[in-house]
């Protein structure tokens, strides 16, 4: 695997030599970031990305000490000092930014969430995880509702992309012991669909896109490229609540994320679907992003996956 160049704290180094204080609040969820990727090495709708890290940003009271202009810049920098590693392929590309080294560091010293300390910000590419899903996108996925909930937005607003990501983790560990090859999706606190672990979820029913409601999930930036494809397809779309119930009815389900763009689902909960995966109105949406990025998606996967180094 390449040393890729990495952006930390004003300089750009190697990324072995990337060096965080075991005392960065960042170790306790303290933190916010946000992830994109290339195609064919553009960067894939970084202002939204960008809009969407300013707000968590805002919401957890984090100044990272530039804008988001300044933030950009950086950002396509990192990639331009890293194409020399792309080759045919692409990137994701990710911003992390933690509240810092509050003062006392790891001496155990209290100090305030409000102290005046310098934010850890932290701007690197890698390759996406194309092993993990490129077979999947032409035989889908197995999606499993897990008893890990998401959080209530009285306790952290789902909106906010934020690495307090504990009940992510537990609902992969929930799936795995019936399908190590399940990918989880989580409920909201009233038993509604909230979103898969690091995608939103769609279904399709009687030729109508259905999703849930922005209310208990992240507002994807994938998501809403599904959307905005569908409406100039003239497909149908209804943002409401939906049950484990819905999912099980549907005739296609899909998932939306930044590395796949998107990725059909093959069974819920171990029920198969009607339609054969990937189903018309997933080959529809994935036909309009191929043209909309310029490059065949699914096919840039399975290339990757084949020839990215171990």
């Amino acid at each position: 695997m390449p040393d890729f160049i990495d952006y930390l704290n004003g300089e750009f180094l190697p990324h072995s030599q990337c060096m965080i204080s075991v005392g960065d609040r960042g170790f306790g969820g303290d933190a916010v970031f946000d992830v994109e990727r290339t195609f064919d090495g553009k960067i894939f709708k970084l202002e939204e990305h960008l809009d969407r890290l300013y707000r968590s940003l805002q919401y957890v009271r984090i100044d990272p000490g530039m804008t988001k202009e300044d933030m950009a810049e950086i950002t396509l920098e990192v990639v331009r000092l890293n194409e020399q590693f792309r080759g045919s392929g692409d990137f994701s590309v990710s911003q992390r930014i933690t509240r810092g080294v509050p003062a006392g560091g790891t001496t155990g010293r209290t100090s305030s969430v409000l102290d005046p300390v310098r934010p850890t910000v932290h701007i690197n590419v890698y390759y996406p995880p194309f092993r993990r899903y490129a077979h999947l996108q032409e035989f889908g996925i197995h999606a499993m509702f897990t008893r890990t909930r998401g959080y209530h937005a009285a306790a952290l607003d789902p909106k906010v992309k934020h690495l307090s990501r504990l009940n992510f983790t537990m609902a992969m560990l929930e799936v795995v012991d019936s399908d190590p090859e399940a990918w989880p999706v989580l409920l909201d606190h009233n038993g509604n669909i909230a979103e898969g672990v690091g995608g939103n979820f769609f279904l399709v029913t009687d030729g109508v896109i259905r999703t849930p409601t922005d209310g208990a999930v992240l507002q994807g930036i994938s998501r809403q490229t599904v959307l905005e494809l569908a409406r100039t397809l003239g497909i149908p779309v209804i943002e409401e609540d939906l049950q484990p119930y819905d999912a099980y009815n549907a005739d296609e389900v899909f998932i939306s994320g930044t590395s796949h763009s998107m990725i059909p689902v093959s069974k819920v909960d171990f029920r198969p679907l009607k339609q054969s995966v990937p189903g018309p109105i997933f080959q529809q949406l994935m036909a309009a992003w191929d043209e909309l990025v310029g490059l065949d998606i699914v096919e840039q996967a399975r290339n990757m996956a084949k020839s990215l180094p171990e």
